[in-house]
């Protein structure tokens, strides 16, 4: 975080990325002295309702951050500014986008949690367009335009008004995560029974990890018999996030029942003093660790690998346990929306846990599930790709692999395989989960 009085002070020069919070009502036009340098901008957490008409004096500029500040409109300086290609604008105000709002290397366009009931037609003129994230909002519809973004992979719609997913977005070539809970879809899910925790028999301890959707603590659970067993608890916040309400995400876990590949839910919490809502779930070894870290910015929809290096036999295991987690979730009418491996646990041998239930939705209809898991399907198909970089194996070794993984990442939606056929060619491969 960096300081008003530093800046006007010129100790911030030479600067490539600037944070600002500290109750601006209006742009300082010292950031102009940045121009030079200035790459990314966080404004996000102040009083801000515009942005400067002459904003793409920062030549450089390439990201910036306005979230948290009321503005009601997306400022029409942004699509003057020839190197941004990452906006984001969540939790503000805004009704209005306006097309001259939109830059013309536009890749990432957060928009989460806002008052938009539509979109222009002029987004589909975005080509760079990758990642779309407008959860929380009053969208009806999507502009049809869209369909001329062949590069867009990730589109987060839940939460709106929305009550057909649109037959060209699911043809959408390059789509491969797709959030839409919390729309009127008349998705086909009944409540899954659980098991039922009274808070009283719970003793939480140490945060093990908290995200958008809520915190998750080591506990202790002593049953009715007093019989005690380790656990982790979540409890879910009431706050949208960007994949979508958290009590969707809740549901999604509770209906996914059990899987080896699946992290296992013991049950769903009652009687919470504040009547919060939570998962009590069975407590991973520390022996598992998570796969890779999230998109950076940069890489906008692919995960960062640190040093991750993997036998032959190590991904194997690993996309046979995966995809056999994933045709039991859509066997489920379960789409998962999120497979990445930064949402995968992993140990050394090839176990593995999928888990982060935040964009999963119910099927609409059979119809529909039926396409959207072609969709994850190339999801799955991008994570095998990424595995196979971090495998040490020779081309013999890995050459089955690589011909399913490009049978999964192909452009045709409908041509590719399903996961049930994903998971028995590996298994005809002398592989097991």
């Amino acid at each position: 975080m960096h300081t008003l009085a530093d800046l006007r002070a010129g100790k911030l020069a030479g600067l490539q990325r600037l944070t600002l919070s500290c109750d601006l009502a209006e742009f300082p036009v010292e950031i102009f002295s940045l121009s030079d340098t200035l790459e990314v901008l966080d404004l996000s957490g102040n009083r801000l309702t515009d942005l400067p008409a002459d904003l793409h004096r920062l030549k450089h500029l390439k990201i910036l951050f306005c979230s948290n500040n009321p503005f009601t409109r997306l400022p029409e300086a942004l699509g003057q500014c020839e190197e941004l290609f990452f906006v984001g604008f969540k939790a503000c105000k805004i009704a209005e986008v306006s097309p001259r709002a939109l830059p013309p290397k536009l890749r990432s366009l957060v928009l989460t949690d806002n008052c938009i009931e539509a979109l222009p037609d002029e987004l589909g003129q975005r080509q760079y367009l990758q990642k779309l994230m407008l959860a929380g909002n009053r969208l009806q519809s999507l502009p049809e335009s869209l369909a001329a973004c062949q590069r867009l992979e990730l589109v987060r719609i839940s939460a709106n008004d929305i009550r057909q997913l649109p037959h060209w977005l699911l043809k959408m070539p390059a789509l491969a995560w797709l959030a839409f809970a919390g729309n009127p879809l008349n998705d086909i899910h009944t409540e899954t029974p659980i098991r039922q925790i009274p808070w009283s028999q719970l003793t939480l301890h140490q945060v093990l990890g908290e995200g958008a959707s809520g915190v998750i603590q080591q506990g202790q659970w002593a049953d009715e018999h007093g019989t005690l067993q380790e656990v982790a608890v979540k409890r879910y916040k009431g706050d949208l996030t960007s994949d979508g309400s958290p009590l969707n995400e809740m549901a999604a876990c509770i209906a996914a029942g059990k899987h080896r590949n699946l992290i296992p839910i013991e049950g769903q919490i009652v009687g919470h003093p504040q009547a919060a809502r939570g998962l009590v779930m069975q407590l991973i070894s520390p022996t598992f660790i998570t796969l890779a870290r999230p998109p950076s910015l940069e890489s906008c929809t692919r995960d960062v690998y640190i040093g991750t290096r993997l036998s032959p036999a190590t991904v194997k295991r690993m996309a046979s346990g995966i995809a056999s987690a994933c045709r039991h979730l859509h066997a489920r009418g379960i789409n998962h929306g999120d497979l990445y491996a930064h949402n995968i646990l992993w140990e050394e041998t090839g176990e593995s846990l999928l888990g982060d239930f935040g964009a999963a939705a119910f099927y609409p209809d059979e119809e529909t599930g039926q396409i959207l898991q072609r969709i994850e399907v190339r999801a799955f198909g991008i994570l095998l790709g990424e595995l196979l970089a971090c495998c040490e194996g020779d081309e013999g070794e890995t050459a089955a692999l690589r011909e399913l993984q490009t049978r999964c990442v192909q452009g045709d939606v409908a041509s590719r395989p399903g996961f049930a056929e994903i998971e028995q060619r590996l298994a005809a491969d002398g592989i097991s989960g």
